[in-house]
C-alpha cells in the first residue's frame, strides 16, 4: 500500500465522523466512508515476481499496450511501446532494467488526453535514462487529463534493480519505453501487461555481448 492512499482515507474518515457527529443523513456520511475505500485499493501496491532471465525488460507499469512502433531518436533507432493506465489499474511503476540512473528529468507540460498522440509531446512528464550496461533503456511517466501528479523517486546515479520500485503516476496516466531496436518484441498491442512482471521485450544474447565490447572500448 502507498502512503498516499492512507493520507487519502485518514481525511475522508475524518469527514465522516464529523458528518455523523453533526446527526447528517447516512448516505451522506457514507460517501466519504466509500471514497475512503476506494483510494486504499486505488494506491495498492502488490507484489510481483520479477524475471530473472538475461536481456529480459518487464513493463514498467500495468495497463494496456496501445501502441508498438519504430521511431528515430537522435541516438538511433528504438522501439517504442505505449502503455495506457486507467483509473483501475495498479499505478505504481517499476524500472524495466537492472542499471544506473543517467537521466532523470520533470518536463512542465499540458494534461491532455493520455490516448492522444500528442501528449507524449506536450504533457507534463518524467523521462529516465538507465544505462543497463552497454545498452540503454528510457521511459516516461506521462501525466493524463486526470493524473496531476507525477511521483519519481530516481535521482541520476541511483543504481537499480529490474522490477524494483521507483515512483508512481495518480489517477490515470500514461508510460512511454524506448528499447534498443535490436530487442525481440514479445507483446502486441492491446496486451494487458503488469509491471515489474510482464516480459515486454528481450534483448537476443548476440546483441548484449556486442552492446557489452563496445561499452568496454568506449571506456
Amino acid at each position: 500500500m502507498v502512503r498516499d492512499g492512507f493520507f487519502y482515507a485518514l481525511g475522508l474518515g475524518v469527514v465522516a465522523a464529523a458528518l455523523w457527529y453533526l446527526s447528517m443523513p447516512l448516505w451522506l456520511v457514507a460517501l466519504p466512508i466509500v471514497l475512503a475505500i476506494f483510494f486504499l485499493w486505488f494506491f495498492r501496491d502488490p507484489n510481483r515476481v520479477i524475471p530473472q532471465g538475461v536481456g529480459e525488460i518487464v513493463s514498467p507499469g500495468d495497463g494496456v499496450v496501445t501502441e508498438a512502433e519504430w521511431i528515430e531518436t537522435i541516438g538511433g533507432s528504438r522501439l517504442r511501446l505505449s502503455i495506457f493506465l486507467n483509473v483501475f489499474d495498479v499505478h505504481v511503476n517499476r524500472s524495466p532494467v537492472a542499471g544506473t540512473v543517467t537521466v532523470c528529468e520533470l518536463r512542465k507540460g499540458q494534461f491532455m488526453n493520455a490516448m492522444n498522440a500528442e501528449s507524449v509531446l506536450n504533457n507534463e512528464q518524467t523521462l529516465i535514462t538507465i544505462d543497463a550496461g552497454g545498452y540503454e533503456v528510457s521511459f516516461k511517466q506521462i501525466a493524463g487529463l486526470l493524473a496531476r501528479r507525477i511521483v519519481c523517486n530516481l535521482k541520476v546515479g541511483d543504481r537499480v534493480e529490474r522490477g524494483q520500485r521507483m515512483g508512481l503516476i495518480k489517477f490515470g496516466s500514461r508510460v512511454d519505453v524506448l528499447i534498443p531496436a535490436a530487442a525481440n518484441l514479445k507483446v502486441k498491442t492491446g496486451a494487458r501487461v503488469k509491471g515489474g512482471s510482464t516480459v515486454i521485450a528481450v534483448l537476443p544474447e548476440g546483441s548484449l555481448k556486442t552492446a557489452q565490447v563496445a561499452s568496454a572500448v568506449v571506456a
